[in-house]
C-alpha cells in the first residue's frame, strides 16, 4: 500500500463515513439523514442551476465537434510511433460497456414508454407524444453524454500518453495553474473524481442487482426480495473482482466483446420477431427529428411553465448531472484504452458509434413497448408502476416466442454489463488513487471493489440507494466547472504544441 496517494486514504475514509451515514435510520436523524440532506442539496442545484447543466453539456458537444474539424484533429494520443492497442471492435465494445451498458438494458424499454405517458410537453398517449418520447430518449442517451465522456477522455489520453503526465484529472490542469495544482488543489480535484466514481458505480451496482432480481422473479416466479438482491451482489462481486485481477487484456477485453455480441443478438431478436417495419420507421423518423431539434432541445428551458420545468428537472437536468458525475470514471477508462489514435479518429468513434447504437437500442425496445401499448393492448406502464422500471424489459419479452429463454439471455447480459462496469471502475479508482498508474496494484483494486459492493449492498438493504445516487450527482456540479477548466487547459497545450512545432520546422529549414 506504499504506492497509494493521500487521495486514497481521504476518499476511502469519506466513503466509509457516507455509508455509515446512509444506514442511520431516519428516526435517529429525522432532518439530517443522508437521504434528506442530499435531496435538499440536489433539488437546489437542479432548480437554480439547471441552465448551467444545459450550457455545460452543450459546450462539451460544441467543443467535441470543433475538434473533429480543427487543425488539431491529426494529433496522435501518444508518441508518434504509437499504435492502437485494441482493434476497432474491441475498442468500441470496451468503451460502450463502461459507458452505457447496464443503463441501456435498464431504461431501453422503460424510458420511452414513460415519456409516452408523461411527455415533456403536449398531450399524453398520442402520436405526437410517441414521437417526442423517442426523440428525448435519443437526446438523453445520444451525442451529449458521449461528448461529455469524450472531452475528459481525450484530455486525459493526450496528457498521459503524449505529454507523459500522471494519469489523474488534476494533472490536466497544470498548463493552467502550474505547480500549484500539485498541492491541496490537486488533491481536492482528484478526491471529487473518486467520490463521484465510488458512489455513481455503487448506485449502478445496486440498480443492476435489482434488475437481475426482477428478471429472475419474472422467469422463475421466485419473489424478488432484498435477500436475493444481496446474494446477487455477492456473486457478481466475486466475478468482477476475479476479472479485475486478470487485467484489461484478458478479463475486461473478453467480457466487453461478449457484452457486445449478446446485446446485438438480443436486439436483433426483438427487431426481427417484433414489429420490424414499425421499429425501422420509428427509428428513421426519430433520427431525423432528433438531429433537426438538437439545438433547441440542448438549450430548452421552461421559465413560464412550472409543470414542464419539473419534467426537465426530473429527466434532462438529472441526466446531464449524472453523465457529468460519471465522466471521471468513464473518461479515465476510455482514455486508458485509446492510446495511439488521432484526436479526429477518437472523437468520431466515441461520439458516433455509441450514439447510433443507443438510438437503435431505444428504437427496438422502446419502440416495441410503445407498439405493444398502442396496438396490442399491453400495459407496460402498469408493470412499471406496480413493480418498478426494472421489469419493463421482461414485460416486453413476455410477448415474444421463447420468452423464458430470451429473458435468461437478457439476465446474462445484465450480469456481464454489471461485471464490466464494476471491473472498469475498480481499475479507474486504482489509477486515480495511485498517482495515475496504468496498472494499479491488485490490492488497491480489491479494496475499492469491496468498498463499492459494500456501499451498494448496505444502502440497498437500508433503502438508501437514491441517497447514494443523489450524493454522486451533487459532485457533478463542481466537476462541471473542473471540466470547463480542463478544456481551457487542453486548448492552451494544443496551441503551445503547435507553436513548438512551427519553431522546430523553421529551425530545420
Amino acid at each position: 500500500m506504499k504506492k497509494v496517494t493521500r487521495v486514497f486514504y481521504i476518499s476511502a475514509i469519506v466513503a466509509v463515513l457516507f455509508i455509515i451515514w446512509g444506514i442511520i435510520p431516519e428516526d435517529v436523524l429525522p432532518n439530517a439523514n443522508l437521504d434528506n440532506v442530499t435531496t435538499i442539496i440536489q433539488t437546489f442545484l437542479v432548480e437554480q442551476f439547471g441552465w448551467f447543466y444545459l450550457l455545460s453539456a452543450t459546450s462539451f458537444v460544441v467543443f467535441a465537434i470543433y475538434l473533429i474539424f480543427s487543425k488539431y484533429g491529426n494529433i496522435k494520443l501518444g508518441r508518434p510511433g504509437d499504435k492502437p492497442e485494441y482493434s476497432y471492435l474491441t475498442w468500441f465494445a470496451m468503451l460502450f460497456s463502461a459507458g452505457m451498458g447496464i443503463g441501456l438494458v435498464f431504461w431501453g424499454a422503460a424510458e420511452p414508454v414513460s415519456h409516452f405517458h408523461d411527455p415533456p410537453f403536449g398531450a399524453e398517449e398520442t402520436g405526437d407524444a410517441a414521437k417526442t418520447a423517442m426523440q428525448y430518449s435519443f437526446f438523453h442517451w445520444g451525442i451529449h453524454p458521449w461528448a461529455i465522456y469524450a472531452t475528459l477522455a481525450l484530455a486525459m489520453a493526450y496528457f498521459k500518453f503524449r505529454k507523459q503526465s500522471p494519469g489523474v484529472v488534476s494533472a490536466m490542469l497544470e498548463p493552467l495553474f502550474g505547480n500549484r495544482i500539485k498541492g491541496s488543489w490537486g488533491t481536492t480535484i482528484d478526491f471529487i473524481v473518486v467520490f463521484a466514481t465510488v458512489f455513481g458505480v455503487s448506485t449502478s451496482l445496486g440498480l443492476g442487482a435489482i434488475q437481475i432480481s426482477g428478471g429472475l422473479s419474472f422467469v422463475t416466479g421466485m419473489e424478488s426480495t432484498i435477500t436475493l438482491q444481496l446474494i446477487i451482489i455477492v456473486i457478481v462481486t466475486v466475478l468482477y473482482m476475479t476479472s479485475s485481477m486478470t487485467g484489461l487484456n484478458r478479463g475486461m477485453k473478453y467480457l466487453s466483446n461478449a457484452n457486445l455480441v449478446l446485446a446485438v443478438l438480443l436486439m436483433l431478436f426483438v427487431l426481427f420477431f417484433g414489429p420490424t417495419n414499425f421499429i425501422m420507421n420509428y427509428f428513421t423518423t426519430t433520427l431525423g427529428s432528433y438531429l433537426q431539434n438538437l439545438p433547441s432541445m440542448s438549450l430548452r428551458m421552461t421559465p413560464f411553465n412550472e409543470e414542464n420545468s419539473t419534467w426537465l428537472n426530473n429527466w434532462t437536468f438529472f441526466y446531464w448531472a449524472w453523465w457529468i458525475a460519471w465522466a471521471p470514471f468513464v473518461g479515465t477508462f476510455i482514455a486508458r484504452v485509446s492510446r495511439g489514435r488521432t484526436i479526429r479518429e477518437f472523437v468520431l468513434g466515441v461520439l458516433l458509434v455509441p450514439t447510433i447504437f443507443s438510438a437503435l437500442w431505444f428504437s427496438v425496445f422502446g419502440g416495441t413497448s410503445i407498439h405493444l401499448e398502442t396496438f396490442k393492448g399491453a400495459n407496460i406502464i402498469q408493470s412499471i408502476n406496480d413493480f418498478g422500471e426494472e421489469t419493463a424489459l421482461f414485460t416486453v419479452l413476455e410477448h415474444f416466442p421463447m420468452s423464458t429463454f430470451i429473458s435468461i439471455i437478457a439476465i446474462l447480459l445484465i450480469c456481464t454489463f454489471f461485471i464490466t462496469s464494476a471491473d472498469s471502475a475498480t481499475f479507474v479508482l486504482g489509477m486515480q488513487t495511485t498517482g495515475g498508474k496504468l496498472d494499479p496494484a491488485n490490492s488497491v483494486k480489491f479494496i475499492w471493489g469491496i468498498i463499492q459492493s459494500s456501499a451498494a449492498a448496505v444502502l440497498l438493504w437500508q433503502g438508501g440507494l437514491n441517497a447514494l445516487q443523489t450524493a454522486s450527482i451533487i459532485a457533478a456540479f463542481p466537476f462541471a466547472i473542473i471540466m470547463i477548466l480542463v478544456i481551457i487547459s487542453l486548448v492552451k497545450s494544443f496551441r503551445q504544441e503547435a507553436k513548438d512545432h512551427n519553431l522546430a520546422t523553421k529551425r530545420k529549414s
